[in-house]
């Protein structure tokens, strides 16, 4: 029984851990959703997450093999940081549900990217026994909501936070392709320049692309007054 309870605390504990970039990436999604759409953006993709972050348990040792895959999902994870930059906010006024479900979409995507090495963590502490796996994981919900939440409402009031979230993406799809099996070994040496040009450039078209959104949205406003 204590053994039971160790592991099932262990499961929530490393889940919060490594979940905060997927926190990231939540609040990111949802952040430009009204009120009511953006609790309900956090609340499913959170959900939805953990659903697939269990089904990922099952594959992620095979999956963790394939070549060429982390470096796929570290390019993924570039275009994810620079979309979440650029956010169209009139189309997600207007879109309505549309807008919701892309944004549940986005956190589907980034967290079947980001839980790859994660799932492995998880299901070494609980050693097969899948009601700590699944509660475990189901407990750890509404704490990584909570943070998704806070996270979100402060990209409202400081958007310099968003961009720290881009570059915490950007990062995070760094070491992804120096793991990979496949050119791992030939990107690892420039790991640290990798880096720094994957966050500068996430970070730089994502500014540059949203001022011209803005921009757009501007001149559209001033021309129909």
């Amino acid at each position: 029984m204590m053994e039971m309870l160790v592991a099932f605390g262990s499961v929530i504990l490393i889940n919060i851990v490594l979940s905060g970039d997927n926190a990231v990436v939540i609040a990111m999604a949802g952040r430009n959703l009204p009120g009511k759409q953006r609790k309900q953006a956090i609340f499913w993709g959170s959900a939805l997450a953990v659903a697939l972050r269990i089904m990922l348990v099952i594959v992620a040792t095979f999956l963790l093999q394939i070549p060429f895959l982390r470096l796929a999902g570290g390019i993924a994870l570039v275009y994810i940081g620079i979309r979440l930059l650029y956010s169209e906010d009139e189309k997600m006024e207007v879109a309505g549900n549309s807008g919701l479900g892309s944004a549940i979409r986005t956190i589907l995507v980034a967290d079947l990217i980001m839980s790859l090495d994660n799932v492995l963590a998880i299901a070494g502490v609980a050693k097969g026994n899948w009601v700590v796996l699944i509660v475990g994981l189901a407990v750890s919900v509404p704490l990584v909501v909570f943070g998704a939440s806070l996270l979100s409402k402060l990209m409202g009031r400081f958007p310099i936070i968003a961009y720290i979230g881009a570059a915490l993406i950007a990062y995070t799809a760094a070491e992804m392709m120096v793991t990979d099996l496949k050119v791992g070994e030939y990107l690892e040496p420039h790991s640290l320049i990798l880096k720094i040009v994957l966050v500068v450039g996430v970070v730089g078209v994502g500014y540059l692309l949203h001022r011209r959104a803005t921009s757009k949205k501007a001149e559209k406003g001033e021309s129909e007054s």
